[in-house]
């Protein structure tokens, strides 16, 4: 095993590429050798010392790219430090967090081999005219306002923490 660390990152329109891209940057300037990969492409974890991994939520579901990563590399993931981050909310909303929080550890509770040494969810953002089929059959998706709710300061905080735990 290197001493390398992996981000993976599941993404539909991008937004949480571009967060994995602020984790894998902080840990860079930590020190840290990082390797920024979207999740589908991860054949194996062999030369990864520990794992980042990240996706939104949609429809009250985690990203199947990340349920089928924990899936496929169960194995691997059990002998190394995992952290794991979620996208979900477009709104400043306490409510809206509360459930995405709950809807999170919903998904994770489907792996309870999966015991991640940090965890969290972060804000998302929204753009009605990227919305892709099924979704634009949904009317009040179309209807509702662009927004970007993710806090850039606690993603590089956050991923600042992670250093010492990976």
């Amino acid at each position: 095993m290197s001493d390398a660390i992996l981000v993976g990152y599941a993404t539909r329109s991008g937004s949480t590429k571009e967060i994995a891209e602020a984790i894998a940057a902080t840990l860079r300037e930590s020190g840290a050798a990082v390797d920024l990969r979207p999740l589908k492409e991860v054949a194996t974890l062999e030369g990864y010392r520990s794992v980042v991994l990240g996706a939104p939520l949609y429809m009250f579901h985690w990203h199947k790219d990340a349920v089928g990563f924990l899936n496929r590399h169960h194995g691997e993931l059990a002998k190394r430090p995992v952290a794991i981050f979620a996208l979900g909310p477009f709104k400043d909303d306490e409510k809206e967090w509360q459930a995405v929080r709950g809807q999170i550890a919903a998904e994770l509770a489907k792996f309870p081999w999966l015991t991640p040494v940090a965890q969290e969810v972060f804000g998302g953002k929204f753009d009605p005219a990227q919305l892709r089929f099924p979704m634009t059959l949904i009317p009040a998706l179309k209807k509702m306002p662009a927004s970007d709710v993710r806090n850039w300061d606690a993603i590089r905080g956050w991923a600042g923490k992670l250093a010492a735990l990976l």
